[in-house]
């Protein structure tokens, strides 16, 4: 007789973006980022033990260049090859940052802070490039692990990551490759600073994408879920990878 009073159905899980796979690539490319500003530090040092040449810098001035040394040239190769990897660095991160930061919506039902324009247009507005992708960061963790404390990393990640950015041979300098050949040669320590800075801020990185990654798949692999709340195994983010 009551046959026809249906049974509610279980609320279905958050269907979730994968993150493993693009975590995974973005921690690759912050590490050949990584590696990449180091091999620059040590051509750096090189050419600063070698000494400038008695022509002069690389640029001469009035559009003049002089034949690089065999060193220089390197150099130039190894500049080159930094800006490749540190483009496939921020295509692989910003791509991992969209999934969390959808999953965070998600799993929390908030809207964003920041609309989809900031997730890109954040990293190279002026003066909201100093605030803007950390707090994106940092809201996908919290809306991912209401009242967990954010990573440590991620603050040590966002201070080096300025230093580097503005610093002398950072992603936002205005000198030319050889013009950086030439501080080379007169203020190497300076140049020395900012790559540590860019190669610390790529290690950093690499904690913080796990640190986020790790919240989000705790719920996703069946462990605690959202707001301590079980996750089932088949969910539909269970199994993305």
């Amino acid at each position: 007789m009551n046959d026809h009073i249906a049974t509610p159905s279980p609320a279905s899980p958050p269907a979730l973006r994968p993150v493993r796979t693009p975590a995974r690539l973005s921690v690759a490319a912050l590490g050949l980022a990584g590696a990449a500003w180091a091999l620059r530090a040590v051509w750096e040092i090189r050419l600063a033990v070698a000494g400038e040449p008695a022509s002069g810098p690389p640029d001469q001035g009035g559009g003049e260049h002089r034949p690089l040394t065999s060193l220089e040239n390197a150099y130039h190769l190894i500049s080159s090859a930094g800006g490749i990897t540190a483009a496939l660095c921020a295509i692989l991160f910003v791509f991992w940052l969209d999934n969390v930061r959808d999953n965070a919506r998600e799993l929390s039902g908030r809207r964003p802070r920041y609309s989809g324009f900031w997730l890109y247009a954040g990293w190279v507005i002026p003066l909201a490039n100093l605030w803007i992708p950390r707090r994106i960061v940092a809201g996908a963790h919290q809306d991912s692990a209401p009242g967990e404390r954010l990573p440590r990393s991620l603050n040590v990640w966002w201070a080096l990551w300025l230093l580097g950015m503005f610093g002398g041979v950072g992603l936002m300098y205005a000198d030319d490759t050889d013009q950086v050949i030439a501080r080379a040669y007169t203020d190497v320590w300076l140049l020395l600073a900012a790559d540590a800075a860019v190669v610390g801020a790529a290690v950093a990185g690499i904690l913080v994408v796990r640190a986020v990654t790790a919240v989000q798949l705790r719920y996703m692999d069946g462990g605690s879920g959202y707001g301590g709340s079980p996750a089932g195994p088949d969910s539909a983010g269970g199994k993305a990878a």
